[in-house]
């Protein structure tokens, strides 16, 4: 926690806020740290490692320094860094990597946890061990799904060897296989989530049963809620010292031992199969495009390359000879080309970038009937990045695809995120860093890519996939001279704060709204938001040096940006000229 001196009026008051330090590792360009701020301002990331092995241009680090500075950035071989010289933190996080399990290799050929950079999980045993009794009260850390099955040889071993090593070090773990685009988001990307309370903390001692946690309770639960798969729910314990883990966990069976949601207390396993439940807006592929005008040419499919990108597209049986001599059939099915628009894109890999006909990059047709590969913007978009997140003067495009397909989709971690502090500190959280907001970059960068061009670029104001429901009940809540600019302004998420409650008309059944339109005075009603929460807070959350006032309880409405009228129209406010409790439909009329 920070303590704030405040004086109003002459008097002297300590604010008390919310901190959680946070050491990010393998940080790539931010993904985490950029959830986790969109998440709470709560969440400070103090210092972070990225570092590329066998690479002497260091991309990511570079990109990070740029958006974030250089305070608490360390370009090195996590190999090599002493634990006292990571600074004692709260929460720990981290994608560590995951390429010898990776879904482009096939497992037999993967190394798994003992493969070359599977060995890096030691790392992070190392860190929490050296850190002994100040080791982090949280941790955080995604990986490929494929985690909980590898090695093909001895399925789940090495989640096994990882949940074994934490709870050796006291830690309560709970993990979700986690698909994007099952909830929302515009990319098919299926992940392990995992996170880890030390027993004593205030999250461990919330968990009453281990399956009400894993299905109803916990914070993966509320953040990403699912149905169970009748007949999946298992419960075992993992033996054995660490060696003998590694040697004998589940030997001579075909299947892994972990469904993809689950929950480990001192070695004891609760696991079971989830379905994804949502009923929320979604994005797709179409929704992150930009118009083709803002296109570079080289991103744009020469028609006499078309033949050779439908080849690499399309089904195929090949005759090949093995290294032993052996004779076979490859076979592979044929994929979308184009890619659909109206669905999220397929998971986007590594090898994204560059000219060359590919199977697994992505290709979209324009109005204009032309083939073309993605940008850069898109590719962020995808990932739920800022706009130009990675760009630099010295990293290529080809190189920031590379970036993209290494990292993870900041929405899961923002959820995630809410949801842990939630759980923490029993409030909600505030955010002054939405995920889409674009970051400062240092003055060696320019972002005006597109001044040159007459026609206005929207940045980070998504597009989504739903239906407007005329018979869903809207507010129509007016807004202050103050806050005009803020409503006004093209950011995707935003609060907005009544009176008091005590203010606020009795007669609106709060638990029926859910929509909202802000009205401007003078205007009347233009922009559609769903309000994705409603809660009790005040404004002191983002004015933390205001006025008294500003301290009384109101209704805070989370809202997320929808759509709007092709013009301004003018209503009458209901209750106190402040309010119009009505239906969608009434107003789209």
């Amino acid at each position: 926690m920070c303590v704030r001196l405040l004086i109003i009026d002459g008097r002297r008051f300590l604010m008390i806020k919310h901190k959680i330090r946070v050491v990010e590792l393998f940080a790539g360009v931010g993904g985490f740290r950029i959830g986790l701020e969109g998440a709470s301002d709560a969440f400070e990331t103090i210092w972070n490692n990225q570092w590329e092995p066998s690479t002497q241009h260091q991309d990511a680090s570079l990109v990070y320094r740029a958006r974030f500075g250089l305070k608490g950035h360390v370009n090195k071989d996590i190999n090599l860094v002493k634990t006292d010289d990571i600074p004692d933190h709260d929460l720990l996080v981290g994608g560590f990597p995951c390429q010898d399990y990776s879904v482009a290799a096939t497992l037999s050929r993967s190394g798994g946890i003992e493969g070359k950079k599977g060995v890096l999980w030691w790392q992070i045993y190392r860190i929490l061990k050296e850190k002994g009794e100040k080791r982090p009260t949280y941790l955080f850390f995604e990986n490929v799904d494929r985690l909980l099955n590898s090695p093909a040889a001895q399925r789940g071993r090495d989640f096994a060897i990882i949940l074994a090593s934490l709870a050796d070090l006291g830690y309560v773990v709970e993990w979700r296989i986690i698909n994007a685009a099952d909830y929302g988001m515009p990319q098919r990307r299926r992940r392990t989530y995992i996170l880890g309370y030390q027993l004593d903390s205030t999250v461990a001692g919330k968990i009453e049963n281990m399956k009400e946690w894993v299905e109803y309770d916990g914070v993966l639960a509320h953040a990403f809620p699912f149905k169970s798969v009748k007949g999946t729910q298992s419960d075992f314990v993992i033996k054995g010292s660490i060696q003998e883990v590694s040697s004998s966990f589940n030997n001579g069976h075909k299947d892994s031992p972990f469904e993809n949601a689950g929950v480990m207390i001192d070695r004891h396993v609760y696991t079971v199969d989830a379905i994804p439940v949502y009923d929320g807006v979604s994005q797709m592929l179409g929704d992150i495009l930009v118009d083709e005008d803002y296109v570079p040419d080289e991103f744009f499919i020469p028609e006499e390359e078309l033949p050779k990108w439908r080849y690499e597209k399309g089904a195929k049986k090949i005759n090949r000879v093995s290294k032993e001599g052996y004779e076979y059939v490859f076979s592979e099915g044929g994929m979308a080309f184009p890619d659909y628009l109206d669905k999220p894109s397929r998971t986007m890999i590594t090898g994204e970038g560059g000219t060359s006909p590919s199977r697994f990059k992505h290709v979209v047709q324009t109005p204009s009937g032309r083939y073309r590969r993605l940008i850069p913007i898109e590719l962020e978009r995808l990932n739920m990045f800022p706009d130009n997140h990675t760009y630099h003067p010295d990293v290529s495009s080809g190189r920031r695809a590379f970036l993209m397909g290494n990292a993870l989709v900041c929405g899961v971690v923002q959820e995630i995120g809410r949801f842990l502090y939630q759980f923490i500190f029993n409030e909600a959280p505030v955010s002054s860093n939405p995920i889409y907001k674009q970051r400062n970059p240092r003055p060696l960068l320019t972002l005006n890519l597109f001044d040159t061009i007459e026609n206005e670029l929207v940045f980070n104001k998504p597009k989504k996939t739903y239906i407007l429901e005329p018979t869903k009940r809207l507010l129509v809540g007016y807004v202050k001279k103050d806050n005009e600019e803020y409503f006004l302004g093209t950011e995707p998420t935003k609060l907005y704060y009544t009176d008091s409650i005590r203010k606020f008309p009795s007669t609106i059944a709060l638990n029926k709204l859910y929509y909202f339109m802000p009205y401007i005075k003078g205007k009347g009603v233009k922009d559609i938001y769903l309000i994705k929460m409603l809660r009790i807070g005040s404004k002191n959350e983002v004015y933390p040096e205001a006025s008294k006032d500003m301290k009384a309880p109101r209704f805070v409405f989370e809202l997320e940006y929808l759509e709007s009228l092709p013009e301004y129209r003018k209503l009458t406010l209901s209750f106190q000229h402040a309010f119009t409790d009505t239906f969608l439909g009434k107003v789209l009329d």
